[in-house]
């Protein structure tokens, strides 16, 4: 029996989410916006029974046992932690900040029995679990390099809101790279120590924005980062991201190694051998999920609709509503990830300001809010 579903978010992603799980046989029984106007309308739209500007309904909400939240990463802990603690399965987008991150990590290992996954779709797309099993299976060799590039149009919003805001989680590191860092993670089996990069806002106003208001989140990004070991043995990885290119977009990731080369462009993986004279298709895109839809390029589509057919294999084999099953989303980012690729994000901004390389140190607890204060009472009392 599939778990009844509440979401939360009126954008892009909740538009095209809703849809895939009503197609593989989850009913949604709610849905949240930030205004009544909003969630009525794409209520009515997508045929959900019941809609609300009010959190608390939804995550009280007799029918609904699975929460998926798509709201701006301000607003994210808020709901997830509250939704742990009433009892509900999670899945949910970024958070703002490291500390928001740890806050949900607490609360999802105070909770084991329920499902808290980040909605990281690029693991789920299947030319990036093709390209994970054949780097396991030793296709590249020793992994050595891995190369990212992300270009596309602007992630601003038509009116200024979060997009704009750098410190409300705006900008392509924070939306875009916090996905491919997961991401490289997941393909090579390790983590960042150190890392280094360079953030620039090019558009600052535009014509839906002017006046006293200025866009302060990234629209172009590029950073490097240290994986695994310190030594030789360690995968230097490097991404750019730039935002400032309308009316086309280019998804590639890179995996270069001592015996080979493996990439992913777009939907579709290709490799090439190091005895080999040119390169070969190894998966063509056969998903037919569909055309690409405004605002979700094809390989985030494509990945929305394998994480949405995971969580039905994980949840039908079991007659409460609430039970679920690790293996078909065994590969899916934890919580825990979730505040290490925010750990990441926020190394990349400190270097950014410093132009240094920063050591990525998780959190091991929560800051103390009343440490600054308490530093500040002592010097004044020397």
């Amino acid at each position: 029996m599939l778990p009844g579903v509440g979401v939360f978010g009126t954008g892009s992603t909740a538009r095209v989410l809703v849809p895939l799980l009503q197609a593989e046989g989850f009913e949604v029984h709610a849905l949240w916006g930030r205004s009544e106007e909003e969630a009525c309308g794409l209520a009515k739209e997508l045929s959900i029974p019941f809609h609300t500007s009010r959190s608390d309904d939804v995550l009280l909400h007799q029918d609904v046992d699975l929460v998926c939240i798509y709201i701006p990463p301000s607003m994210t802990r808020q709901i997830a932690v509250k939704a742990l603690g009433i009892g509900k399965n999670v899945v949910c987008e970024k958070a703002a900040t490291a500390i928001d991150s740890f806050k949900m990590v607490t609360a999802a290992r105070y909770y084991p029995q329920l499902l808290s996954m980040m909605g990281n779709t690029l693991r789920f797309l299947p030319a990036f679990v093709a390209m994970r099993q054949l780097l396991v299976e030793g296709y590249v060799g020793d992994i050595q390099v891995c190369d990212v590039r992300v270009y596309g149009p602007s992630l601003l919003d038509q009116s200024y809101g979060w997009t704009s805001e750098e410190l409300m989680g705006g900008g392509g590191l924070h939306i875009v790279g916090s996905t491919i860092i997961d991401l490289l993670s997941y393909l090579t089996g390790h983590r960042a120590h150190r890392v280094h990069g360079l953030l620039r806002t090019f558009v600052e106003q535009n014509n839906l924005i002017r006046g006293i208001r200025r866009v302060t989140s990234d629209d172009f990004c590029f950073f490097q980062m240290l994986m695994g070991g310190t030594g030789p043995s360690g995968v230097c990885c490097t991404v750019t991201l730039n935002f400032n290119m309308p009316g086309s977009f280019v998804h590639e990731v890179m995996v270069v190694g001592s015996a080979g080369r493996l990439v992913v462009r777009g939907t579709e993986l290709y490799g090439q051998r190091n005895e080999s004279k040119c390169e070969e298709l190894l998966l063509a895109d056969i998903s037919g999920v569909g055309p690409e839809v405004k605002e979700m390029p094809l390989p985030h589509l494509q990945g929305l609709s394998s994480m949405v057919k995971a969580l039905r294999q994980s949840f039908q084999a079991h007659e409460e509503r609430r039970l679920w099953s690790q293996g078909p989303v065994a590969s899916a980012p934890t919580f825990e990830d979730g505040l290490y690729v925010q750990t990441v994000v926020e190394a990349v901004k400190r270097s950014s300001i410093s132009g240094e390389w920063v050591c990525v140190e998780i959190m091991s607890q929560e800051p103390d809010p009343n440490h600054n204060l308490c530093e500040a009472l002592q010097r004044n009392k020397n």
